[in-house]
């Protein structure tokens, strides 16, 4: 495949970018936002409702990047940037590794990012975190990635 095909430094922290602007967004609102709107159309909820809403806010971040890699290969951010997780061959993520690369990606967020500078000197332009997951992401529509 064509060293073109696959996804750039700029594309992926772009897109990256977004994701966590996204997940940041939604993390308030699921943490925060709904418990207030509750407490003005319900009155103050019960701990367990406060700790439900505190669990999903926890979560919500690898749910996002861990679903998205699953059911698309895309998240916002990439779908944006026009870039998609895979495997090597091609074939889409299945659901453990998407877990596990989200996990391990947010609990270690900044080897993630610092993880990135290896895009410039791999053939296939990957990341620590696709070396350890064996993953690529490719743009969509290159040479060498066929359309979906």
């Amino acid at each position: 495949m064509e060293h073109r095909a696959y996804a750039g430094l700029v594309s992926r922290l772009a897109g990256l970018g977004l994701d966590v602007l996204i997940t940041a967004i939604t993390v308030v609102v699921v943490g925060r936002g709904l418990p207030e709107v509750w407490r003005l159309v319900a009155g103050t909820p019960p701990h367990w409702v406060l700790t439900a809403f505190d669990w999903g806010a926890n979560i919500t971040p690898a749910v996002y990047f861990a679903g998205s890699w699953r059911l698309t290969g895309q998240t916002i951010g990439a779908s944006v940037f026009g870039t998609v997780v895979r495997l090597a061959d091609g074939s889409p993520i299945g659901l453990i590794r998407a877990i596990l690369r989200a996990a391990i990606g947010l609990l270690f967020a900044p080897i993630w990012f610092v993880g990135t500078v290896t895009v410039l000197f791999d053939v296939r332009r990957r990341s620590l975190l696709d070396m350890a997951f064996g993953t690529v992401v490719q743009y969509l529509g290159r040479p060498g990635r066929p359309t979906p």
